[in-house]
């Protein structure tokens, strides 16, 4: 992708002249937030999933990093209509990131201005497996980083060298995904997406406090399930329920609801998506593409 546009600052540039200096803070010393957020073809034309939720999760998040964004609520979320306007996509993945950029070298990124940048485009599968068979994980030999070391509820770049290394480990051991535990041995969450487990009809995933990232994803499955009768706990899971569990799903913006097939050469369920993981999807994307009558009005923001 080399042509459209990205939203820098306030204004809409060419794509490949939305640049930054060698010596942009964030890329030393891991400054930075951003967020992952979808745009999708609906009944109703194109809107954007829970938007509001996302931009107030930036803001949160650069609050944590002592940022401040130099843009309202408000401003951001109209940046992020005007930027897929402007780029003409029917559907496309949407990211928006605040960083220090260039300004005085150095740990401390507080001399540095916050810069703000919105891009978008078209992301497929981002995870192997069909919508049927499930995904191959593995529980990665790298623990995750809690609270101790970095603020979690934040969606930081820092945090996820942590993730690059868990997947870079699963992939070149012949696996999709990699599966992280705490340092307290507990089921965390994927590299880059929340999981949920299902036994006996009820889904489990981990808690925020644990270190899992309060994924909107994961929030919209919860309420979803809830609504639909399928009893949801939020509690610390072991390592070994994963292999025991009637279904396990992944969730994220980019991933939506994921399947997964296998945990370190031990097959789930069999080995495809299960009955409540396929009812679950069918409900999210009913939401997605505004044809659900509750959620679909509260959660789309359209962008005409």
């Amino acid at each position: 992708m080399t042509d459209g546009k990205i939203w820098l600052n306030g204004s809409l540039v060419d794509f490949d002249n939305a640049k930054i200096h060698v010596l942009t803070h964030a890329l030393h010393y891991a400054t930075g937030v951003f967020e992952g957020i979808r745009c999708y073809k609906t009944i109703n034309g194109s809107a954007i999933f829970r938007l509001g939720d996302h931009i107030q999760r930036l803001i949160d998040s650069g609050k944590c990093y002592f940022m401040d964004l130099g843009y309202s609520k408000q401003e951001l979320e109209r940046a992020v209509i005007e930027t897929v306007k402007a780029n003409g996509m029917e559907e496309c993945y949407i990211r928006p990131i605040a960083y220090y950029g260039y300004g005085k070298m150095g740990v401390n990124p507080m001399p540095n201005k916050v810069s703000v940048a919105i891009a978008v485009w078209k992301w497929d599968e981002y995870l192997k497996g069909g919508a049927e068979k499930g995904a191959r994980l593995m529980v990665s030999s790298w623990a995750r980083i809690d609270a101790r070391a970095l603020p979690m509820r934040a969606k930081a770049t820092a945090n996820y060298a942590n993730s690059a290394l868990a997947r870079v480990e699963a992939i070149k051991a012949g696996f999709d995904e990699a599966i992280m535990l705490n340092s307290s041995g507990r089921v965390i969450e994927a590299s880059a997406e929340n999981i949920f487990i299902i036994k006996h009809g009820s889904l489990a995933t981990p808690p925020a406090t644990s270190g899992a990232l309060e994924g909107l994803t994961r929030d919209s499955v919860i309420k979803l399930a809830k609504e639909n009768g399928i009893d949801c706990e939020i509690r610390d899971i072991a390592r070994d329920e994963l292999y025991t569990a009637d279904e396990v799903f992944l969730t994220g913006t980019a991933a939506e609801i994921k399947p997964v097939g296998e945990i370190d050469n031990r097959t789930i369920g069999d080995g495809r998506a299960g009955k409540i993981t396929k009812q679950l999807k069918e409900l999210f994307e009913a939401v997605v593409h505004g044809r659900d009558e509750k959620f679909s009005k509260i959660w789309l923001t359209p962008v005409n």
